[in-house]
């Protein structure tokens, strides 16, 4: 009985300890697998894991919802300073985001010659400037069409030298091996601030007004402002070599160009950039050319594809696996797919339902192009490209923007749904063909470096001294042939002036060695031309001046 009793109570005692494993230190309860193994922590909490990180995304989260929320109220205040112009809104636009186009190559520069963190302070505290002085000015009563014209086109060209650094800046805070989930994770706050922003700003216009929501919006750049000053240098993956002087933008597209894990994501991004990422003009043409619905519909279509894009970077953020060219393209095809299916949708319910693949699919391609740009990018040189990623994602819409209207003026606004999506998906698989061949044939090409060479000579040490004194005697022999003095022939240079021996036996007469039975230097130096260029120059000076 005692000894079934041990058996029970040692049980017991496993499954006691067993308990009190899935309880850490601090009390937190984690999942345990069968036979004893903790779960890995999620990537997510893995990366929210490190301080300097967590305490920049707060940063970025606030100030983000301010920065919508000033998008929104901007917009309001040129309507009622115009009455409701929509070329006044679309001119402002134009010249916010105009300087992304003119600039934004120079930020990479920047963000590559000087510390990002010093930088992206200089930037984030000109652009609470901004908002600051627009604020004030609309509180006042003295805003005019033409202050928030300049005051929109400064903020635009502060974003465009701060946003290569800030999206570069991400992988001195985690480091390479999180970087994929630490973008991910930047894209749902950013998705989040999407959602968030506009939304309380048009409470806030309703009750107080815009001049208050410019106020608030300067007022949240001193979170951001806080993350960045009270990060931890040592703790941040910078670049061991700094750029002082040598930040060309030529090294940054000869890099993508002879990169294959840089130009496929970069070339993927600057179709579907262009062609399928113009949602928020084909959603209000679908909502309100084809459905015939208002501006409530229009909202929830919106949220329906933002609530897929919060879904999609929370998905990202919890791969372990780094990004791969598969991936991309895979993403990217499922992308044009779901959104030339949406085209085809009949229905307001069904087209709901399609955004919300669609969202998760579209921040997958984001993400993933990002990741990869950033993860194959030299650090020396992460500034710059990602300057050039950042210039076909945003650069394409001007350009997108209205093809996407034309097709809809013209074919209808579905045609635009089903011609982005399927330019999206054929470009993603034409590119990834075309770059990997070009690749393969690249490498299966030999160098020239690789061409062989003519074996060397092998000389004898005799044979290299008496070749040396027969140089310093061939200057002798020009010398004389221009002046018009008698040549010495062999048997004069053998006459115990010029004679080598290895020490042992009898020293032998130079022309036996050079060629035996000729009876002149010159036609035993045409033979021995190879040997003779290699002989130092010096040594044959010195030999000359001893025979002057």
């Amino acid at each position: 009985m005692s000894k079934h009793r041990r058996v029970r109570t040692s049980d017991r005692m496993q499954a006691l300890r067993a308990r009190l494993a899935a309880l850490d230190v601090g009390g937190r309860h984690r999942r345990v697998r069968r036979g004893g193994k903790r779960r890995a922590p999620s990537e997510a909490l893995a990366t929210l894991g490190a301080r300097n990180f967590r305490r920049y995304l707060i940063g970025q989260l606030v100030s983000n919802i301010g920065t919508w929320m000033q998008r929104a109220a901007q917009d309001l205040l040129v309507l009622q300073l115009t009455g409701n112009s929509g070329s006044a809104v679309g001119i402002l636009t134009a010249l916010q985001f105009l300087p992304q186009t003119l600039f934004g190559l120079f930020g990479g520069v920047f963000a590559d010659r000087f510390a990002k963190r010093r930088l992206l302070i200089l930037t984030q505290s000109a652009m609470g400037v901004q908002s600051l002085v627009l604020g004030v000015l609309t509180v006042t009563g003295a805003v005019n069409l033409w202050a928030v014209y300049v005051l929109a086109f400064l903020l635009g060209t502060a974003t465009a030298l701060d946003s290569p650094a800030r999206n570069a800046f991400v992988s001195e805070l985690v480091g390479t091996e999180r970087l994929a989930n630490a973008v991910s994770l930047n894209s749902a706050q950013f998705n989040v601030a999407r959602a968030i922003g506009p939304a309380v700003a048009g409470l806030a216009v309703a009750v107080a007004g815009t001049g208050p929501v410019f106020l608030a919006n300067a007022a949240s750049y001193l979170a951001v402002l806080y993350g960045l000053i009270a990060l931890r240098a040592d703790e941040l993956h910078a670049p061991k070599e700094k750029n002082s002087g040598n930040t060309r933008l030529s090294d940054a597209f000869r890099a993508i160009r002879a990169t294959p894990e840089l130009l496929l994501p970069i070339a993927v991004i600057a179709f579907v950039g262009t062609f399928g990422f113009n949602f928020q003009v084909t959603i209000s043409l679908i909502a309100i050319t084809v459905f015939h619905s208002g501006s409530a519909a229009y909202g929830y279509l919106s949220a329906a594809y933002a609530v897929g894009s919060l879904i999609g970077a929370l998905r990202g953020a919890g791969k372990r696996k780094p990004p791969t060219a598969r991936r991309l393209v895979t993403a990217t095809v499922v992308f044009g797919a779901l959104e030339a299916l949406s085209g085809f949708m009949p229905g307001y319910a069904t087209f709901l339902l399609v955004l919300l693949p669609t969202g998760l699919a579209s921040v997958t391609v984001m993400t993933t192009a990002n990741a990869m740009t950033q993860l194959n990018a030299d650090p020396g040189m992460r500034g710059r490209i990602v300057s050039v990623y950042l210039l076909v994602l945003l650069g394409g819409t001007p350009v997108g923007a209205p093809l996407v209207g034309l097709v809809s003026d013209t074919l209808g606004a579905r045609f635009s749904l089903i011609l982005g999506g399927a330019i999206s998906a054929m470009a993603a698989l034409t590119l990834s063909t075309v770059i990997t061949t070009r690749s393969r044939t690249t490498q299966e090409s030999p160098p020239l470096t690789t061409v062989a060479s003519p074996p060397p000579i092998a000389i004898d040490s005799r044979l290299g001294t008496a070749l040396q004194s027969v140089v310093a005697r061939a200057g002798v022999v020009v010398e004389q042939l221009a002046y018009g003095i008698p040549q010495k022939t062999p048997a004069d240079l053998d006459g115990g002036e010029v004679a080598i021996g290895d020490g042992e036996g009898e020293a032998r007469p130079l022309g036996a060695l050079v060629h035996p039975g000729r009876d002149h230097v010159a036609p035993a130096l045409g033979e021995r031309v190879d040997e003779l260029a290699a002989v130092p120059a010096t040594h044959v000076e010195a030999q000359q001046t001893s025979q002057h």
